[in-house]
């Protein structure tokens, strides 16, 4: 029987992509210690996808932990169906799962509608990161905290830019930018080709890149 305990540091994790597979073999064969495991080493990637896509509204209400051990929950009712299936790679469906908890949670706390039927087929990445959430992710990163005047104009100069930006350019940023998705992986989440999601990451990076060096040359003037 799963322990249903959210994994945590009592869980040794991965530590290179071997063990992942192995780990991966050992889940298909049914080993629940295993999926724990793995479960741990996705955490930082599965916190990532919480991050970036939790509404501002919920923060203090739930943090990324809450809805990842719900997610676990998940997981370990339902790995067995994937067991039959294996549909998608593990960590897709771990994703997935998680991703669909997210956007269960922002129904339950913020009595939003589900998204129209058309953006729910063509994007399964999960609640839409909006573009100041990203910005603002950004502008943290780049910038030092001491520069707030500085920060403030660069998150809105990249917020204008993210919102010009086509739906699927954002949310291929997303993924591989903030959630640490690869090429292919984004190219499974989003139905698209994996050329595709490569071109759309380089559009969005280039134009991410213009406003960056456009505000380095005004600092600089």
């Amino acid at each position: 029987m799963l322990d249903r305990s959210p994994p945590g540091a009592e869980h040794p994790g991965v530590t290179d992509d071997t063990n992942e597979s192995l780990l991966v073999e050992q889940v298909r064969a049914g080993d629940a210690t295993a999926l724990a495991n793995l479960f741990t080493h996705y955490r930082p990637r599965l916190r990532g996808l919480v991050r970036i896509r939790m509404h501002p509204r919920l923060h203090g209400r739930l943090d990324a932990s809450d809805i990842l051990q719900e997610a676990w929950l998940d997981v370990t009712r339902r790995y067995e169906q994937w067991v039959e299936t294996q549909d998608m790679p593990i960590f897709l469906w771990i994703r997935f799962l998680t991703a669909q908890k997210l956007d269960e949670m922002h129904r339950r706390h913020l009595g939003a509608q589900r998204r129209d039927a058309q953006r729910e087929v063509r994007l399964n990445a999960g609640p839409e990161a909006s573009s100041v959430s990203i910005a603002q992710h950004l502008a943290a990163s780049i910038t030092s905290p001491s520069l707030g005047a500085a920060r403030d104009e660069l998150r809105e100069r990249l917020v204008a830019a993210l919102q010009g930006m086509d739906e699927i350019d954002r949310e291929v940023l997303t993924l591989r930018h903030f959630e640490e998705l690869t090429n292919n992986e984004v190219a499974t989440v989003l139905g698209i080709t994996k050329a595709g999601a490569s071109n759309r990451y380089v559009r969005a990076l280039s134009r991410l890149r213009t406003i960056l060096d456009a505000g380095a040359a005004e600092e600089g003037a």
